[in-house]
């Protein structure tokens, strides 16, 4: 029997969401056409103009203003190292759940990032969020531990019936054929997309995970996409647009915050940023055209965070990769419009062996505008950088307690998403069986 988690949200939701999001990858669309000249218009990052049809709600991303201003308070009375941890989501070594535990309370992190290598069983994952948790509550907070994973469906899904009882989901791109069978309208496609992801979301929370690091909002170049491919929902940018934001709802009635990826856009790119850095050598005009309108959709739709690609934007920061690129937040932040958790993709990666050791890499990145670090290189190094860049004023307190006061406003939100969910246990592991198989054959029509 399926978790009562997976109805408990109104369905007035997806159709405020889709209507939503429609209209935001219609309005980016415009920003990117034709001027009377017959000439693609380009806007300059550097001077960006915010529109107020990027901001359909007061908040959308979740947290209300005054939650979010309390929560910088809190972060605010923090200790150098205290608050320095709250920005860093932890690299896993292994499935020790102690590890884990005694990582987080040492060095204060947000939380952990639970990969491939750190599951064994679901005894095991509950054991090791179960001691995260702790772990942040026995460090005197009052939100919960952001606890996260890699669940994407197909290629890339960390809890699934190859990892234990978890049920396995097609890829993203089987999400995208759904849509496209079923039409203009999309039908009960959307349906099923956000009910597959709900159902991901219900299992994903029974075994301790509050964060997921999907869906991708990628478009893809069939042909040319060398490292996305069928992670992707397709090849259009409005399907793409519609399969994230039905996804999205999915996870929030599920109880997990979602968060798209890979800002400003993996999919036209010939080079994986897991082995070095990907150049984007696109127009201001056509990124806007192509690639930002499924994060566009997804801002309007209320996501709560979106993950920054190490991606070397040519038109926007020439060389420097957008998760450490100042100009790459302003244009998600100002001209986008996005209000809520910015995040890097893992800090590990090839594509920044340029900007520096793990420590250099942190301190850009804030410096850029990120509010989380994803898996730093190595944890204490990156810890003890941003903690020195505090002290020293290389980084403003006040916006790293506004980073952080997103944060743990995020989590706070979480809790009630959970609420409104409905409780789950491990029981609820395996229970959407029905739900993926749905939108397997959906993607076959």
């Amino acid at each position: 029997m399926s978790s009562p988690a997976r109805t408990v949200r109104p369905r007035l939701r997806r159709a405020r969401a889709l209507v939503t999001a429609a209209a935001a990858a219609a309005a980016l669309c415009a920003c990117a056409g034709q001027a009377g000249g017959g000439e693609p218009t380009t806007t300059a990052p550097s001077t960006p103009s915010p529109s107020p049809t990027l901001q359909p709600y007061a908040h959308p991303w979740g947290p209300s203003p005054e939650a979010v201003a309390a929560a910088t308070q809190d972060a605010a009375a923090m200790t150098s190292a205290e608050v320095a941890g709250q920005v860093i989501v932890g690299r896993l070594q292994g499935t020790d759940p102690a590890v884990a535990a005694d990582l987080v309370a040492e060095l204060h992190l947000a939380g952990v990032m639970i990969t491939g290598g750190s599951v064994a069983s679901l005894e095991q994952v509950l054991a090791l969020t179960g001691g995260v948790h702790e772990a942040v509550a026995a460090d005197g907070r009052n939100w919960p531990a952001l606890v996260s994973t890699d669940n994407e469906g197909g290629s890339v899904q960390r809890m699934s019936g190859d990892t234990g009882p978890w049920t396995t989901f097609p890829a993203f791109a089987v999400a995208g054929r759904a849509l496209e069978g079923a039409g203009t309208e999309g039908g009960d496609a959307t349906g099923i997309i956000a009910d597959a992801y709900a159902g991901m979301a219900t299992e994903l929370r029974a075994s301790g995970v509050t964060v997921d690091w999907a869906p991708v909002a990628d478009v893809t170049v069939p042909g040319q996409d060398v490292t996305i491919g069928s992670r992707a929902a397709g090849a259009d940018p409005d399907v793409v647009a519609r399969v994230v934001t039905a996804a999205l709802e999915g996870f929030l009635d599920g109880g997990v915050l979602p968060a798209v990826k890979h800002f400003p856009g993996h999919g036209s790119l010939t080079a994986d940023s897991h082995a070095a850095l990907p150049v984007q050598a696109a127009t201001d005009a056509e990124l806007r055209a192509h690639d930002l309108p499924p994060f566009q959709a997804a801002v309007a739709a209320g996501v709560p965070m979106v993950m920054l690609g190490h991606i070397d934007v040519t038109a926007w920061d020439p060389g420097t990769p957008a998760s450490v690129s100042p100009a790459a937040y302003r244009v998600l932040r100002d001209e986008i419009g996005f209000s809520g958790v910015t995040v890097t993709d893992s800090l590990g990666m090839g594509a920044l062996n340029a900007v520096g050791g793990p420590g250099e890499v942190a301190v850009a990145a804030l410096a850029a505008g990120a509010d989380l670090l994803l898996n730093p290189a190595d944890n204490y190094a990156a810890h003890a950088a941003v903690v020195a860049a505090l002290e020293d004023g290389t980084l403003d307190r006040d916006a790293v307690d506004a980073a952080a006061g997103r944060v743990i406003a995020m989590m706070r939100y979480q809790v009630e998403l959970a609420d409104q969910a409905g409780p789950v246990g491990p029981e609820d592991v395996g229970t959407a069986e029905e739900a993926a198989a749905a939108l397997a054959a959906a993607g076959e029509r």
